[in-house]
């Protein structure tokens, strides 16, 4: 099986359009880690993606009755930009469905390249089924993102770049959404190098390859628990090409969490001054944990794929935000000192020389205070011996590092009055950015349910992040609910959230 796949990506046709991106090395990410560290840099391909290859390599293979049908796509970020560009170049019609939310910075760039933009639905899964609908009632040919074998033979030329540069790699890590990079690139490394490990890195809330290896066939992620934040690898279910190939060809997974992928895109910065997407630094994630799970390994030659850069402007304040936390240089903690006078240069004095991140505070009672604090880590310590050192200096803490809620809500909003005597049910929600949303969710909700709390904060991304209270006492939470479901965004219960109990009562 590898043999042929090889062949195809031998004759593959991808430089009439893709680069042969360079393999940069990473200074610093070596000296952290004891590895030799190398970037395959796809984020400088024309479309600051590897998609392009795929998206390319497919179509330059279509004959010329089916060039004249068009081809139709279902993205909202880079492989809609590669159909796009590749259609450009070779004189085809291309039409890229998007969901309704797809940031504008994604749509102008796709539309400046002479492709006709359907909108339908809000999530990918909605935009690829009406793709598939736009293929079968108009003839279009479709060109899926992953799920195809001319899309894996151009992805995996980059497997072929990546040998061609380097004397032998001890393993190279690739970011997963679908698989069809990974299988790719996976196919002709072992086909040339059995030896050299092939890792999968998913984002947590994303991992279907992970999930299907475990379970030695395909599955399907619940959607309503999909992770949206890397979101050009926000994949329910691997490809069933792709998992073809994985199954006998990549040797592990590694998952990244939201706070690691930030620090990932930080370290990119730092050794190229440039800023991958959260999935283009996801594979760069994967290698300093697998670096971490393998500490008995020195020395070790370790290629990663940054995959891509098509990153929003506004969504940078968000990531730098998560960064540090990612590489657990520093901890969030909510920590209740006396109200009295001198009590805060008392809890300073107990923080001692560590470097204070950020620091939320507002009066609250006359006989206690909670802060809100974000504290840097050192080397020889960690988050809970921290915690347990206030504990010992009396104070009550509460970790709330890992507190999603905290870190997206809670902080920007300490300070804020409670609901006195009344009952008070909190939700977080997904809603998509797009005119609209909230007159939906309102009036979904009808005249029944009094707000009591509602924060926002664009990120630039498809989903705005939103907390909302409701006057609704515990046995009002059913009927509530099937409010909520009736809206259709994704939600989470968070009462009872203990960064919420502490600054927001």
């Amino acid at each position: 099986m590898l043999e042929s796949v090889v062949k195809k990506i031998l004759a593959s046709r991808v430089y009439d359009i893709a680069l042969e991106t360079p393999l940069q090395d990473a200074p610093n990410i070596s000296a952290r880690l004891g590895h030799r560290v190398a970037l395959k840099r796809e984020d400088l391909q024309p479309v600051f993606s590897f998609k392009v290859r795929g998206a390319y390599n497919k179509m330059a293979r279509l004959a010329g009755k089916d060039r004249d049908r068009g081809v139709v796509a279902a993205s909202a970020g880079n492989h809609a930009q590669g159909v796009a560009l590749a259609a450009q170049r070779l004189g085809i019609r291309a039409h890229i469905v998007m969901g309704r939310n797809t940031p504008s910075i994604k749509v102008d760039a796709v539309r400046n390249l002479g492709a006709h933009i359907v909108f339908a639905g809000d999530t990918y899964q909605q935009a690829a089924d009406h793709a598939v609908k736009l293929s079968k009632s108009r003839g279009y040919v479709l060109v899926h993102p992953y799920d195809d074998a001319d899309v894996i033979a151009g992805q995996g030329t980059v497997g072929m770049e990546i040998m061609n540069q380097h004397p032998g790699p001890d393993a190279i890590f690739v970011p997963v959404g679908g698989g069809g990079l990974i299988a790719g690139i996976a196919a002709y490394v072992k086909y040339l190098r059995p030896e050299t490990r092939m890792v999968g890195v998913e984002a947590e809330g994303s991992a279907c390859l992970a999930a299907a290896l475990e379970a030695g066939r395909r599955v399907r992620l619940p959607l309503d628990t999909l992770d949206v934040f890397a979101d050009g690898v926000s994949v329910a279910q691997i490809g069933r090409a792709p998992f073809r190939i994985a199954k006998d060809h990549v040797d592990e997974v590694v998952t990244a969490s939201i706070d690691e992928i930030c620090a990932a895109v930080k370290d990119v910065f730092d050794d190229t001054r440039s800023i991958a997407e959260p999935a283009g630094a996801l594979a760069v994630a994967g290698l300093k944990k697998y670096a971490e799970r393998h500490a008995r390994l020195h020395d070790q030659r370790y290629v990663a794929v940054v995959s891509g850069a098509n990153v929003n402007f506004d969504r940078l304040r968000h990531i730098s935000e998560r960064a540090e936390l990612g590489e657990h240089r520093e901890a969030i903690f909510g920590v209740t000192i006396e109200e009295t006078r001198g009590s805060f240069r008392r809890f300073c004095r107990t923080l001692g020389q560590r470097s204070v991140t950020e620091f939320n505070y507002r009066y609250a009672g006359d006989d206690e205070a909670h802060v809100y604090v974000g504290l840097q880590i050192t080397t020889d310590e960690t988050r809970s011996s921290v915690a347990q050192s206030l504990r010992g200096d009396g104070y009550r803490v509460t970790d709330l590092t890992d507190n999603e809620a905290a870190k997206l809500h809670v902080r920007h909003m300490v300070g804020g009055r409670g609901v006195g005597n009344k009952n008070e049910l909190l939700y977080r929600f997904e809603f998509p950015e797009r005119p609209g949303a909230l007159l939906r969710f309102l009036n979904g909700l009808g005249s029944r349910w009094n707000i009591t709390l509602f924060h926002y904060r664009n990120h630039g991304a498809a989903w705005g992040r939103v907390l909302a209270g409701f006057e609704a006492r515990p046995q009002d939470r059913a009927r509530l609910s099937t409010y909520l479901d009736r809206i259709g965004y994704r939600y989470w219960e968070e009462t009872g959230n203990p960064a919420v109990e502490l600054f927001l009562r």
